[in-house]
């Protein structure tokens, strides 16, 4: 993540994005690699297109009815024996998790992935409480040796290397480790292990909640996740409020979409359902369980028309796999928690602060592969250009890019002030021409330029050709015309020299 921190804009990130070449080709593999693993698996459960419609008639249901959700999940998990707590925010659901692990006098946290609690910093907040907070998803321990937020949804550490894992890991045992993937992976395996007996207090994420259980339902590929929700004796939640799913008859379909969609994968390896904490009958489970869930913006999009539809994603990651910045730059250009076409709109969304954030929407080509990729098929590329349009309606684009328009809009005003426009550009091109192409990188130029030639215009348009064309278009027509004519006549004149005219019979 080496000079991310210090970038500012969207523009700084993705220069420093696109100067590292391993990022480049590392996230270009992974991305396709996992592009064709959900092709396969959707192709071999047949009726994908009606999986996706049923995936999001259940999420459009489910959001539009989210209060009602909401509080039958919340009495049957309190009905449990499990607590729960509401958060406004990040800092509310900080100081919340911060209360419950001053009450049990929490040294340590083990933490199950779960990127509701990037939105918050939780590790941060922890350690400055003098709490260790571990991921122990390989992935997220990845990163957080290396002091860097996550690069993908779901594959964390996308764009690191063996041997740069090897000189994390190295630092963290004292000793030098080979970049082999068996030893590395018994490393931290050995290390994890001893952090999971030790702790205190476990953390997850939530990728589903079911309503009509009060459970929550953790998808995973790695085993500590379940590690993280059995051992400790006190586990916290994250949740963000937009989880939930009615049924466990729901959860059939999600966990049929999910992992297809995610990894490629049939079934995802671990699926655990906990409802409540450990009861006297249970071998494991924690003593205590706490969910918080948060809203941190997610409600000022209830009752949009243009946004609503974005809270009924289910976090798989696919459309950054689909997505041809996202490919090329990485997710830490995007600057937030969140990246690729999602985290396009989720982050101006849920941020307030769109003078700061909504320059990300333009992350985009707006080629609609996002949706075409997304399991429940949110329209990511028509809410990408609502985020536009009222970043126009709140003035906060380039002043230049202000005037360029209004000086598209009077050249095509009309078609008289359009051929005028084409016609001084020809002429202004002339001094930058060359070969057809202008490849000067200075002023307006410079951006597009840097990675292309701008064509330039042609010496001809198409309408000034165009009465050109429909004059050689009539002739053409005059020409056939009068052939198929003489052609006529000429066959009606041998009809005349080669049949005699026969008298009329005779009466009889």
């Amino acid at each position: 993540m080496s000079g991310y921190h210090t970038a500012d804009t969207l523009k700084e990130r993705a220069k420093i994005a696109l100067r590292d070449q391993f990022l480049r080709n590392a996230v270009k593999f992974t991305t396709e690699k996992l592009r064709t693993g959900k092709q396969t698996a959707a192709d071999e459960l047949g009726n994908w297109e009606a999986w996706r419609e049923r995936g999001r008639e259940i999420r459009l249901h489910t959001i539009a009815h989210l209060d009602y959700y909401l509080s039958q999940f919340v009495a049957n998990l309190r009905a449990a024996g499990g607590y729960v707590h509401f958060a406004a925010d990040a800092r509310e659901a900080v100081d919340i998790t911060m209360r419950i692990a001053r009450a049990k006098q929490a040294k340590s946290v083990v933490k199950s992935k779960s990127m509701v609690s990037e939105e918050l910093h939780i590790n941060q907040a922890l350690e400055e409480n003098g709490i260790e907070a571990v991921e122990t998803d390989l992935g997220e321990y990845i990163i957080q040796l290396a002091g860097e937020t996550p690069s993908h949804i779901i594959i964390p550490a996308i764009h690191k290397n063996k041997s740069q894992v090897a000189q994390l890991f190295s630092q963290v045992a004292g000793t030098s480790l080979p970049a082999e993937t068996a030893i590395l992976a018994g490393f931290a395996r050995a290390k994890l292990r001893e952090k999971f007996l030790a702790a205190d207090i476990g953390m997850t994420g939530c990728n589903f909640a079911i309503a009509e259980s009060g459970s929550i339902v953790l998808f995973s590929n790695e085993g500590n996740g379940r590690m993280v929700s059995t051992v400790p004796k006190t586990q916290i939640t994250f949740m963000g409020m937009e989880r939930i799913i009615p049924s466990w008859e729901d959860l059939e379909v999600m966990a049929t979409l999910l992992p297809r969609s995610a990894t490629g994968q049939k079934l995802t390896v671990y699926m655990s359902a906990i409802t409540g904490p450990r009861r006297s009958e249970d071998g494991d489970g924690p003593e205590e369980l706490h969910v918080i869930i948060i809203d941190n913006g997610r409600s000022r999009q209830l009752g949009d028309p243009e946004f609503q539809e974005v809270l009924n994603c289910i976090r798989c990651g696919a459309c950054l796999n689909a997505c041809p910045v996202y490919r090329h730059v990485g997710g830490h250009a995007y600057g937030w928690v969140y990246s690729g076409p999602i985290g396009a709109v989720l982050t101006p969304v849920l941020n307030e602060d769109r003078a700061k954030w909504g320059e990300v929407a333009n992350a985009s080509s707006l080629c609609g592969a996002c949706y075409e990729a997304c399991p429940v098929k949110i329209p990511l590329h028509d809410m990408l250009v609502y985020i536009r349009r009222r970043n126009v309606e709140s003035g906060l684009t380039a002043p230049a890019e202000r005037l360029g328009m209004k000086a598209f809009r009077l050249a095509a005003s009309s078609h008289h002030a359009f051929r005028r426009t084409i016609r001084l550009g020809r002429i202004g091109q002339a001094a930058l021409l060359r070969n057809g192409v202008i490849r000067a990188k200075w002023g307006p130029f410079k951006g597009w330029n840097a990675g292309r030639v701008l064509p330039g215009l042609a010496e001809q348009s198409f309408r000034e050709r165009w009465s050109a064309l429909e004059q050689e278009l009539r002739d053409e027509r005059t020409e056939m015309s009068e052939e198929i004519r003489k052609r006529l006549q000429d066959q009606l004149e041998q009809r005349r020299n080669t049949h005699e005219p026969q008298p009329f019979p005779k009466r009889p």
